[in-house]
């Protein structure tokens, strides 16, 4: 018996989805603040996969560009929390918007709709400002202001600095011109 090779060819991101407390209060969150669009709901008693008993609905919200934010509402579980050994300011869903004057436009509507805004930050090759849903997750919009320079040398220096902290668990120095506010130019 021969193997047959596949190669495996992602086209994107289909959806990601979180728990929500209220689904319908999380749908109204994405629309009013991000614009976001309902695009399907699905409420069963029971997960198609396992079987279990657990009676959920699942929305699914239209993030642009045939991405797609999905959240479960859960009725049968202890209520949501969130992993306490893990900072708050790790897990977040990032969006991205199309220059600096759209996210300087976002920071100040989120802020006269009563949102509370951090930033902006400016981590060289995007900025970015941060919010929290209802929900707790926090939310991060997004511009991309590197240049395809920095962002060859960052490929090109990823795989040596995941090698270093893996071998040993603190921050390797070759990005350290992001934070710094300046791109360091090196000789080939």
């Amino acid at each position: 018996m021969s193997m047959v090779e596949f190669m495996i060819s992602l086209k994107q991101i289909h959806h990601v989805a979180y728990r929500c407390i209220d689904a319908k209060a999380t749908a109204d969150f994405y629309k009013t603040m991000l614009n976001m669009e309902l695009l399907v709901c699905i409420a069963e008693d029971k997960v198609p996969s396992t079987k279990e008993p657990n009676p959920y609905m699942h929305i699914f919200l239209d993030a642009g560009m045939g991405n797609i934010l999905a959240f479960f509402e859960i009725t049968g579980e202890k209520n949501m929390d969130r992993d306490q050994n893990t900072p708050r300011w790790v897990q977040h869903i990032a969006f991205q918007l199309e220059n600096e004057e759209a996210l300087m436009k976002a920071k100040l509507e989120l802020e006269q709709k009563g949102l509370e805004v951090l930033g902006v930050t400016d981590h060289s090759i995007i900025k970015s400002i941060y919010f929290f849903d209802p929900n707790g997750h926090r939310l991060e919009l997004t511009c991309v202001t590197g240049t395809a320079l920095q962002m060859q040398e960052l490929k090109r220096i990823a795989p040596e600095m995941l090698e270093e902290w893996s071998q040993t668990k603190t921050p390797p120095k070759q990005a350290a011109w992001l934070h710094a506010g300046e791109f360091l130019q090196k000789s080939k």
